[in-house]
């Protein structure tokens, strides 16, 4: 059976999961979390695609972003993706791959789904038990968002500016979605859709949006007789 193609939508967020082959490191210290963001950074560039959210994990990086054509998404991450590589192998003397193969993304309905995006990216060193509290972990959006930095990566979704009139009450409610916590059908939900590429929210509004291909999995077993 033929693989689908990329699940895209005009105009909706897309979360991307980019593991490293086998679990392994990706990240051995912090000058490789700041090469990655220098290379993300010029890809951006280059691309022109706007990032809402990032965490970079020893193993495994996630990004949320708007891709505004179909194919935008797959040349940030094929730049990305061979830039690091080049320079990871370069600096610590090894070959081969460092990516388990190809890159995994889910189309992300806005209405019920960006801002628990937000945070399931941005919670993520938390889940893991690298830190206590989610803006401590310097390799993400976090600090940006609470109002701790100012990060250049950034722009931010029209529902993350929906949080508040100013800067301060944007800030203070976000904070709030990340002390609250998230509930395990959310994160189940957003695992599926992101490690399979199915639609993560109502069909309806893909299919309405011009999606490229079907967004949820066909109905197992033989199409009823009519």
């Amino acid at each position: 059976m033929s693989r689908l193609p990329r699940l895209h939508v005009p105009g909706l967020p897309q979360l991307i999961l980019q593991r490293g082959n086998n679990r392994e490191t990706i990240f051995v210290d912090e000058a490789d979390y700041r090469a990655y963001l220098d290379i993300l950074r010029n890809a951006q560039r280059e691309i022109g695609v706007p990032l809402h959210a990032y965490v970079l994990m020893p193993d495994h990086v996630h990004l949320l972003l708007t891709p505004a054509e179909q194919g935008a998404a797959g040349g940030l991450m094929q730049r990305i993706g061979r830039r690091y590589v080049r320079y990871f192998n370069d600096r610590h003397a090894r070959t081969g791959t460092l990516w388990e193969g190809r890159y995994r993304s889910t189309v992300v309905e806005p209405v019920r789904y960006l801002l628990a995006c937000y945070r399931y990216i941005e919670l993520n060193p938390l889940r893991a038990d690298l830190e206590e509290l989610p803006e401590h972990y310097l390799w993400s959006s976090c600090r940006g968002h609470v109002g701790l930095a100012t990060d250049p990566l950034l722009t931010d979704h029209p529902f993350y500016w929906a949080l508040g009139n100013t800067p301060f009450e944007r800030q203070a409610a976000y904070r709030s979605l990340l002390e609250a916590k998230q509930p395990e059908e959310e994160l189940e939900a957003i695992r599926y859709a992101a490690h399979r590429g199915w639609l993560l929210g109502e069909t309806d509004l893909a299919s309405e949006g011009g999606a490229n291909r079907r967004t949820q999995p066909l109905p197992k077993g033989r199409p009823a007789r009519a």
